[in-house]
């Protein structure tokens, strides 16, 4: 039996549908609904506060502050107890407000009379939206039902502004959906690309928030969570059971869809009026608030289930799931808040672009990106709420910057911008069989990384000499169960035939940090990038390690076979992974099976300690490779995914290039081939600078090859030695304003 409370709030939300079927403008709207909840709820004052910007609250309507304040009062997220409402998207209710911390006094809006405030957030899965307030003159705390009925009003204020109800004057009250919108974003894969926008899952919308019927609402809730259960029971059932970490997940998810809490919640928000589609969301923006404020990690995934059931219940009820009949637009850019690896491939080259809101610079869908490639930008944060299916887009993926249903003027500078792409690229084509010589006569050789058999194709058209990193894990991550030895040994040996007799260094299994296969439990660790990965992981895993050995040396087929291991930090890692290929090199030659012609085996150099390492590791290793992206943050002791702290280093750093100076000399002592391979290989400048300081490989994708032959054709590493030695030696910090100056004197 419903309670008196129940039945006010339903009636109110009844009167609010009424006041939302009206002929009215946006603000005659929103002050129709203002004068409504202050009526209903018996307070003399209810004002909504939208977002101007990501940063601006605007007062759009009041009932009982002085109207002349309407689009006149602003103020920044946590400021005031409005801000401290949107900041931390919870209630505050107090008694007293102006001796509340942080009450900001606005004498425009005549609000000292009133000494009662409850606020609670306007959102919508998670993305804030506004604040709706009432006050009183009576010095009173709102009653737990009463702030319970004020976000359900909420929740109904939130859909209504996503499905545009608001429009009018005022910065705050313009469209959604049809303004143009820039997100700064970080670059995960450079390029640029323009289309139109592809919904990895497509927005669920909720076209009627309040419910017509109490109990047809509930008894539709109740079909659709024992649907929902049901399918995740198959699930379930269709995971073997030998496979116990895939179980132990589902398990975890079966019982977020069995929790009483969690229905009980979204029923008691139908009877308070909500659709059963509205009472999900409310459910699930409580629950996407809570994931944003969680440091502990195990709790963060446990919200991410139960975020992805509300996904799954919401697509029950609304019909919207599976196939919805869209058609992938003729240039598609994907935007989704995340991806895994299998998703991704799925998509394969057919992408132009694809734009993360969340994803990091070395996350499995990041690495697919980098071998299909195709630009990424990552942590545009909201753009998978505001984008819809067709819409304009244009990626940066250089900057990282996202354009969403960019004006003219953006979209006509973007199109200059890439023809301008275009047309260098062409010019590159021709220098595709020169080799990358300076003027000094010193050459350097350019490798292209990959990791797909996609990627191979780029060998001839790009005009690398060969594949300086080949990664191993992609067919690791892409799949749910470990792959077999076989499909390993027939997949590297298409890599080997592709290749053509041009080198190819596999490096083996790099995973960990934030490259973590789905069948393998994930180790909680407090700072994965600096825990158990690459090498690590292959000593204590040997049945892996071995696996995969086995593979290459199979795959080689009586050719020559290079092997890298990542991540090595000491001499003794090298050493034990080393002698673990030996001995199956030993092994195959045992089983009389056809051994490498020959074999180079060699190290990574990602750590600043393998730098120092014994002479003996460097006649040992048949070759290094400088991985330059983690080098470089262990170096400056920068995380490369922590956008405030990464941009504040150069790669032209003199303490940097004296690092690099020192390893060419380590090499040199002992005639040991040196490489560098990483995203600064593939930056022109960059790569001169790597080259005047010694090193005569580098290795990068496919599309860099072409702007860093050209520079390097273009200049003479001797002089180019000297205009760094004078800017190391004048005290700077970076080379880079003395190696610009100097290359803008060559004209």
């Amino acid at each position: 039996m419903a309670d008196q409370t129940d039945i006010e709030s339903r009636k109110l939300l009844r009167r609010l549908r009424e006041a939302m079927a009206e002929d009215s403008a946006g603000q005659a709207r929103l002050d129709r609904i203002t004068h409504l909840i202050a009526d209903s709820m018996n307070t003399e004052v209810c004002s909504i506060y939208l977002f101007r910007d990501a940063e601006t609250l605007e007062l759009c309507a009041t009932e009982g502050l002085r109207p002349e304040a309407v689009h006149q009062t602003r103020m920044r997220m946590g400021e005031g107890l409005v801000g401290r409402v949107a900041r931390q998207a919870r209630p505050v209710n107090t008694a007293d407000a102006p001796s509340e911390r942080g009450f900001r006094f606005m004498p425009e809006t005549g609000e000292e009379r009133f000494s009662s405030f409850l606020g609670v957030p306007i959102q919508r899965l998670g993305e804030r939206l506004g604040v709706l307030v009432v006050q009183s003159r009576e010095a009173r705390e709102y009653s737990e039902d009463e702030v319970y009925a004020l976000e359900v009003v909420a929740m109904v204020l939130a859909e209504m502004t996503e499905l545009g109800a608001f429009t009018g004057e005022g910065a705050a009250l313009q469209a959604r959906h049809t303004q143009p919108v820039s997100y700064r974003g970080a670059t995960a894969q450079e390029g640029a690309a323009m289309g139109q926008v592809w919904l990895h899952e497509p927005r669920v919308v909720v076209t009627n928030p309040i419910a017509d019927d109490v109990e047809a609402e509930t008894q539709r809730l109740t079909e659709a969570v024992d649907q929902l259960r049901l399918s995740v029971d198959d699930l379930l059932a269709a995971v073997p059971k030998g496979d116990k970490d895939q179980r132990e997940i589902l398990e975890t998810y079966r019982m977020f869809a069995h929790s009483r809490g969690w229905t009980r919640r979204m029923t008691a928000s139908v009877e308070r009026g909500l659709s059963a589609e509205a009472a999900v969301e409310k459910e699930q923006s409580a629950a996407r608030t809570r994931l944003q404020s969680q440091p502990d990690a195990y709790m963060r995934e446990r919200l991410n289930d139960l975020d992805d059931l509300s996904n799954r219940l919401l697509r029950i009820l609304t019909g919207q799931g599976g196939d919805t009949g869209a058609q992938m637009p003729d240039r598609p850019i994907l935007v989704a808040r995340n991806i895994g690896p299998g998703e991704l491939l799925d998509y394969g080259r057919s992408l132009r672009g694809i734009v993360l809101e969340q994803g990091s610079v070395g996350s499995h869908a990041t690495i697919v990106a980098r071998a299909l490639a195709i630009p990424l930008v990552i942590h545009a944060r909201g753009i998978s709420t505001e984008a819809l299916n067709g819409d304009a887009i244009l990626v940066d993926g250089d900057q990282g910057i996202v354009h969403l249903r960019p004006e003219e003027n953006v979209a006509s500078a973007f199109r200059d911008k890439m023809a301008m792409r275009a047309k260098a690229q062409e010019r590159y084509a021709d220098l595709r069989e020169k080799p990358a010589q300076a003027l000094c006569g010193t050459t350097v050789r350019l490798m292209m990384n990959a990791g797909l058999m996609a990627d191979l194709p780029s060998l001839e058209g790009s005009g690398a000499e060969g594949v300086g990193l080949f990664r191993t894990e992609l067919q690791f991550l892409a799949r749910n169960k470990v792959p077999r030895r076989g499909d390993l040994a027939a997949l590297y040996g298409r890599v080997m035939d592709a290749a053509k007799g041009r080198k190819v260094v596999f490096r083996t299994l790099d995973i960990g940090s934030d490259k973590v296969l789905p069948y393998m439990k994930r180790e909680e660790e407090p700072n994965p990038a600096l825990g158990w990965r690459a090498i690590r992981v292959g000593l204590d895993k040997k049945g892996v390690m071995r696996m995969q050995l086995q593979a290459l040396i199979r795959a080689a087929a009586g050719r020559p076979l290079s092997v890298m291991f990542p991540f090595v930090a000491q001499f003794d890692e090298y050493r034990a992974a080393r002698q673990h290929l030996l001995d199956e090199l030993e092994r195959e030659r045992k089983l009389g099976h056809v051994l490498p012609s020959e074999v180079e085996i060699g190290a990574m150099l990602e750590t600043p300690s393998l730098a120092f390492a014994p002479r003996q590791f460097f006649e040992m290793a048949d070759f290094v490779s400088i991985g330059g992206n983690d080098l470089k943050q262990f170096f400056f002791a920068a995380d490369r995914e922590n956008e405030r702290v990464r941009r504040r280093y150069d790669t032209l750093n003199v303490s940097f290039l004296t690092l690099i100076e020192h390893i060419v000399k380590r090499c040199a002592e002992t005639g040991t081939p040196l490489s560098f391979c990483g995203e600064d290989a593939g930056r022109p400048v960059e790569a001169m600078c790597f080259a005047a300081m010694g090193l005569r490989t580098l290795s990068m994708r496919p599309a860099s090859i072409g702007p860093v032959k050209s520079l390097l054709r273009r200049v003479n590493l001797d002089e180019a030695k000297e205009a760094i030695d004078a800017a190391r030696g004048s005290g700077d910090q970076s080379v880079r304003p003395a190696v610009m100056e100097w290359l803008r004197g060559l004209g």
